[in-house]
């Protein structure tokens, strides 16, 4: 036995909550190099480095910026002086530590991109004697560009460390019953608040490019199964899937979020709701794209009414779906 051993903290599992990411601040530079990092990430572009590289450095970063930052001051959280998607994930991650009565059940959460980092939670939640790690990427459904690239760095921390925790990775809940009803419940909760009734419910979800999709990434069944079951459980109004958020010339999964916007009042739909699935906390795709830009568009284009139905949150059923999840992976 060695004398004067130090000491070593063990017996707790830590589980790391992990979103996209967001700037620190709306500033040029920072969102600039948030850009630069979620950009230069080949899950998010599947196109050859080098040429990405020349492309993004001489052009993207040096104009893009500006025209992200505007859309970020539309939404930022002055008063506490962050983004939504910062805010609720930090409210996610409080509250479902709430609902642990298990003191070494320790519950963080981490950025895939921008603050805090993947990498500086988990050496935090090691530190403090976190044997066993269970990673809950917040991506309803699954996607190479989301889930997998946050494994991806998850995988390359825990390959700097000479003692690792155990690991198990929560990959995808997109038919879960408790998010598929929390969803429901959110849609009945906005047409009782409205004077109005909507003709068609608009499922707006993240795009990827088609030929990530025909390489056999299950991101679009998966979205298409999460509409599916919505509209078992809510039969009042149709609902229907888009995508939104393409970037680029390429073709994208479709239909385009923002041209249907653009073409439903010619068919006579003027009232309508949309509603964010495959987002866990509002942020600039939600609050500014779609509420403010995609209505924009509906109402010019002769739509009368528009909502936005808000993501799930901090909600206690979010929290109880989180909880939930957890709980089946625990070691």
């Amino acid at each position: 036995m060695i004398d004067n051993h130090p000491p070593i903290k063990f017996g707790k599992t830590g589980v790391l909550i992990i979103n996209l990411g967001t700037p620190d601040s709306t500033s040029w530079s920072d969102i600039r190099k948030y850009l630069k990092e979620f950009l230069s990430d080949r899950r998010v572009i599947e196109v050859n480095p080098i040429i990405w590289q020349l492309i993004l450095n001489l052009f993207i970063l040096n104009l893009r910026p500006s025209k992200t930052a505007k859309a970020y001051k539309e939404i930022w959280m002055k008063d506490q002086n962050m983004s939504p998607l910062l805010y609720y994930t930090k409210r996610q991650s409080e509250e479902i530590s709430k609902s642990f009565s298990n003191k070494n059940v320790i519950i963080d959460f981490a950025m895939r991109y921008g603050n805090p980092s993947i990498k500086s939670k988990i050496f935090k939640l090691h530190e403090i004697g976190c044997e066993n790690l269970v990673i809950l990427p917040l991506y309803p459904q699954y996607a190479a560009a989301t889930t997998a690239t946050v494994c991806d760095e998850v995988y390359r921390t825990l390959m700097k460390m000479r003692w690792q925790p155990s690991l198990k990775i929560i990959p995808h809940y997109e038919s879960d019953p408790i998010y598929i009803n929390a969803l429901v419940n959110s849609i009945n909760k906005k047409i009782k608040e409205i004077n109005w009734k909507p003709d068609l419910i608009i499922a707006s979800y993240h795009g990827i490019p088609k030929k990530y999709f025909d390489k056999g990434d299950p991101y679009h069944c998966y979205c298409h199964k999460t509409t599916r079951l919505i509209s078992e459980k809510f039969n009042l109004v149709k609902i229907k899937t888009t995508f939104q958020s393409r970037f680029g010339p390429q073709e994208w999964l479709q239909p385009y979020t923002d041209k249907t916007l653009e073409n439903l009042p010619k068919e006579g739909i003027k009232n309508i709701l949309t509603i964010c699935p495959g987002f866990s906390s509002d942020c600039v795709e939600t609050l500014e794209e779609i509420a403010i830009q995609g209505k924009e568009s509906f109402i010019n284009k002769g739509g009368k009414n528009y909502e936005l139905i808000p993501c799930l949150n901090d909600r206690d059923s979010h929290i109880k779906l989180f909880k939930t999840l957890i709980e089946k992976h625990l070691i």
